[in-house]
């Protein structure tokens, strides 16, 4: 099948990240919130975004203009029903997750790709929900989607290779580099990095050093963008603990067992940049 209308289920930053890389990659969008009004301002965001784009020089406006009118904002589910592909981008809770992939079986055509952007759950259970499991993958986008280069197709048991496929394709078309990997909590990212963060805490838990200075040491040792506790902070804490929560669930390697720092912050709703004060305050 040719993919040529996509949908996206959920109007947070992942959401709008990825809607806005397959605009740009010339697919006709619609975005799906539960409310027309965070629907709307989903759409403003990515005008916003590309703004700095045009800003900055890196598009014109007329590629600007293009963008946006293959952009589509709407609060009900059933103007879905004709896409070829449809991504969901919703909160990380499974059965949440299960239940719109039920909802979208019933109203998206019987020959749409259904895709989850989970980060970590596992796609069999969102797959079997529906009457399409040959149909279901996983098209793991990292934050934020226009930016990163990484996109992990996800290969549950139930998939068939046309669905891989046309996954590897259509992240490839949105100009990303896509890695297949079989359907384990954690993929091959996050298996790797939230010990790491984790761990991290641990050092900061144990009075090792201060946060500012584990960060410092990350970036200047070992190269990397940003320390820990930054990235501890844009990811979000409450999704940090579900992602941990989930490896050790199907593990139960001690490394993924959530430091109490991190439990404490996030029953205490410090939740990183998304709610003004994480390790870090935002202002």
């Amino acid at each position: 099948m040719a993919i040529k209308k996509v949908g996206i289920v959920g109007s947070g930053i992942m959401g709008s990240g990825i809607a806005e890389c397959a605009a740009t990659a010339g697919y006709e969008v619609i975005v799906r919130s539960r409310q027309q009004s965070t629907a709307d301002n989903m759409v403003a965001g990515i005008e916003k975004s590309l703004k700095r784009q045009v800003d900055k020089g890196k598009i014109d406006e007329a590629a600007r203009d293009a963008v946006l009118s293959r952009l589509t904002a709407t609060s009900e589910l059933h103007h879905l029903s004709d896409c070829d592909l449809v991504i969901e981008s919703v909160i990380e809770d499974l059965e949440a997750k299960k239940h719109l992939f039920q909802e979208l079986d019933r109203v998206c055509q019987d020959s749409a790709l259904l895709a989850t952007n989970t980060s970590t759950l596992p796609v069999v259970e969102m797959a079997m929900a529906t009457g399409r499991p040959a149909k279901v993958c996983g098209i793991h986008f990292f934050n934020p989607a226009p930016m990163m280069s990484l996109v992990e197709v996800v290969r549950p048991i139930t998939a068939e290779e046309g669905t891989i496929i046309e996954a590897i394709g259509f992240a490839e078309a949105c100009g990303k580099t896509p890695v297949t990997v079989k359907d384990q909590a954690g993929f091959i990212v996050n298996a790797l990095l939230f010990p790491y963060l984790n761990n991290a805490i641990r050092l900061y838990e144990n009075g090792v050093a201060s946060k500012e200075d584990i960060d410092a040491a990350m970036k200047g040792g070992c190269g990397f963008p940003m320390g820990p506790f930054a990235l501890l902070d844009l990811v979000g804490l409450d999704t940090s603990l579900a992602i941990l929560d989930a490896l050790y669930e199907e593990f139960r390697d001690p490394n993924y067992a959530a430091v109490p720092t991190l439990r404490r912050m996030v029953s205490a709703e410090l939740l990183g940049r998304k709610s003004g004060q994480g390790f870090y305050t935002y202002t």
